[in-house]
């Protein structure tokens, strides 16, 4: 059976995030040559200028990166009405792949670190940078099936959401019962205005949103949790590609500002690692062990093993055009964390300084080395299938 075509909006995500993935890439090797250059120290003081109350790299990681949710939300909620989780039997290979693809990696992280003050950064390595896995996916061409690149993204996606819910249960330090109440109170609002109002138009949306934001900010839960939760509260009509839906017609607007903007302006604020004369000492630390260790080795395993045991038990079945070797391969490219993981360190090591560094050190390393190995993976699959076709 052919696979169906992909949609005008997957296809619009899928080529925003590959370019938007190649900038990240040269966004980081900046920042990281910046920070090590004569004006480094100047550089870092930069993002730790107080604005409003708040630093620049605290705007960054709580409001700009919760517009960064937000748009994982409204593709979340797509995927959920007429994408590939849409039904059930398509969305449980990736619900399983996500699963394993976060429990493996925390597993492989608690392990070499619990009862130690980086026991904390059980977190990182569970997430993947969908950016950058689709620009890897996007170099290998056509050697790929379309199918490859749906999986990966309904798994990705799935996967930040898991990173979401334990950014909101265990990074959560200080909670406000009465803002967390406010926040709670404007999203009970909004999807009054959705599912009963059938109000169609953004702007109470936006409005609301931002006011969550600002409640959810002074509550202690991360504010970026905002962005998701308002992605939901968004009226999503039951056909892909509608203009006529505020849900598509917001996606639709943040797919560029988010891959262009936002996304490198966190690499930029985030990735000014210092390189220092101890450098490979702190890599081979047990945390920063086990988040090289859980993104390298832990996703690729935890992603094939529990989509081969639901498959071998009748749950769900491969997509067509897939064979195990795919699976695998996804599962490395899985092990890209980026994004989610700095997002995470930051959280889990808030006053560390130093561990911050480290960490992301092991992230890029990790999510470096997984970029590489997943392409020469699916790239030589890819050979071997053709190869095979041609001969059959």
């Amino acid at each position: 059976m052919m696979p169906a075509p992909l949609s005008k909006t997957f296809n619009a995500f899928f080529n925003s995030e590959k370019s938007g993935g190649a900038l990240l890439i040269v966004c980081t090797l900046g920042s990281i040559a910046v920070a090590n250059s004569p004006v480094g120290g100047e550089y870092l003081r930069f993002w730790q200028i107080f604005i409003f109350g708040l630093s620049i790299e605290h705007w960054i990681n709580d409001a700009l990166m919760a517009v960064f949710f937000l748009l994982i939300g409204l593709e979340l909620e797509r995927e959920l009405y007429v994408g590939e989780l849409s039904k059930v039997r398509n969305a449980l290979l990736p619900i399983f792949a996500a699963i394993g693809g976060m429990a493996v990696p925390a597993l492989i992280h608690f392990s070499l670190n619990a009862g130690t003050p980086t026991q904390a950064g059980v977190g990182i390595p569970m997430a993947t940078d969908i950016a950058f896995a689709l620009g890897v996916l996007a170099l290998l061409g056509s050697s790929i099936p379309a199918s490859l690149k749906v999986f990966v993204v309904a798994f990705a996606v799935i996967d930040d959401l898991g990173a979401i819910i334990v950014i909101a249960v265990f990074y959560t330090t200080q909670l406000s019962e009465g803002y967390l109440a406010a926040a709670l109170a404007i999203w009970g609002l909004l999807l009054v205005c959705n599912l009963r109002l059938r109000i169609m138009h953004l702007s109470p949306y936006l409005l609301g949103g931002a006011l969550m934001w600002y409640f959810m900010l002074k509550s202690g839960v991360h504010a970026t949790i905002a962005g998701v939760m308002l992605a939901f509260a968004i009226p999503f009509t039951a056909k892909d590609d509608d203009a006529r839906s505020p849900s598509y017609l917001l996606e639709h607007g943040l797919h560029k500002p988010v891959a262009f903007i936002i996304l490198p302006i966190f690499a930029l604020a985030n990735t000014g690692i210092v390189v220092q004369a101890d450098w490979f000492q702190h890599l081979t630390s047990v945390n920063s062990i086990g988040i090289a260790a859980g993104l390298v080795l832990g996703k690729p395993l935890g992603v094939t093993l529990l989509c081969f045991v639901a498959v071998a038990c009748g749950i769900c079945r491969l997509p067509a055009n897939l064979k195990w070797g795919h699976i695998a391969g996804a599962g490395v490219l899985g092990g890209i964390g980026f994004t989610m993981s700095i997002f995470i360190t930051n959280l889990a090591f808030a006053a560390n300084p130093e561990m911050i560094n480290a960490s992301k050190m092991a992230i890029l390393l990790a999510s470096l080395s997984a970029a590489a190995c997943g392409f020469l993976w699916l790239w030589i699959w890819g050979k071997v299938a053709m190869q095979k076709g041609a001969s059959d």
